[in-house]
């Protein structure tokens, strides 16, 4: 066909074809990175007397940015550690991975929750600062033999504290810390807490209490204080699972806007060592 003496060619499908190939590629892509994450997140976790450690993370998109880990120490304590990456998606999960790295290198060579997250800062600080990001942390070391927790935090929210015989629930006390990020050389302080039988330490992110209703209204931290108290006698599988329930059935199926992660630590009577899943290593 010709048009004003131009020949007139008409168009193919062929472009079309190849943005439908660069999307199946990019959506293989992110599947694969799914699973990367997932695997690193959903690990087996340490097998304990006197005990029992439970972690679960479900991103609000495919792959998210929130972050929990465990690692076992020669001395048979085992540093807890959870995060919130700023930031949702593939560039959250990223730095994810990035955090990951940090804390793995830095619980081999460091005495407890407080230098930990020192380390990590000093690792990776400059990295976040050029991105314009930052990650909250907890870091704790829970050891069975004697039931003391001891901690550091870097602006992340809270642990709560429940109390199996007596039945309450308060957050465990503040310690001063900035987010991870924030301020190259900055040091984490340390406080301890005395976790006694049957008590459970609920740690999680802001995605559980942030949650919304289609009215706009938050979960907030009163509706999982209530949620805790009502399931606390469960094992920690069981609880993870209430909780989960309690904020679907509040949102009643509007679409999550962040991650939900949380990492539930019971105490049983019979407190031993922990039975290493990975490499110990001395503190």
């Amino acid at each position: 066909m010709y048009l004003d003496g131009f020949t007139y060619i008409h168009p193919t499908p062929t472009g079309r074809n190849n943005d439908q190939a660069v999307d199946k590629t990019l959506e293989r892509e992110i599947n694969l990175a799914r699973n990367i994450q997932t695997k690193l997140l959903n690990g087996p976790p340490p097998q304990m007397e006197g005990g029992e450690i439970k972690g679960s993370s479900l991103p609000a998109r495919l792959i998210g940015g929130d972050y929990y880990d465990f690692y076992p120490l020669l001395n048979g304590k085992i540093r807890i550690v959870i995060g919130d990456v700023m930031g949702k998606g593939i560039p959250a999960a990223m730095l994810m991975i990035l955090t990951r790295g940090a804390f793995r290198s830095a619980a081999e060579s460091t005495k407890g929750p407080g230098e930990t997250l020192t380390a990590m800062n000093q690792a990776i600080c400059a990295d976040l600062r050029s991105l314009k990001s930052f990650v909250t942390l907890f870091c704790a070391d829970w050891d069975p033999s004697t039931g003391v927790l001891t901690y550091a935090n870097a602006g992340h929210v809270l642990p709560l504290h429940i109390s199996g015989k007596e039945g309450t629930v308060q957050e465990i006390p503040k310690v001063k810390g900035i987010m991870v990020g924030g301020l190259l050389g900055q040091k984490y302080e340390e406080r301890t807490i005395q976790v006694q039988e049957e008590d459970l330490v609920f740690f999680y992110t802001d995605g559980i209490i942030e949650a919304m209703n289609e009215n706009r209204e938050q979960y907030q931290t009163d509706r999982l204080v209530q949620t805790l108290l009502e399931n606390h006698h469960e094992k920690v599988e069981e609880i993870e699972k209430r909780v989960m329930q309690s904020v679907q059935d509040f949102t009643e199926g509007v679409s999550q806007r962040d991650d939900i992660t949380m990492v539930l630590l019971k105490v049983n009577e019979d407190k031993s060592d922990i039975s290493s899943f990975n490499s110990p290593v001395l503190t």
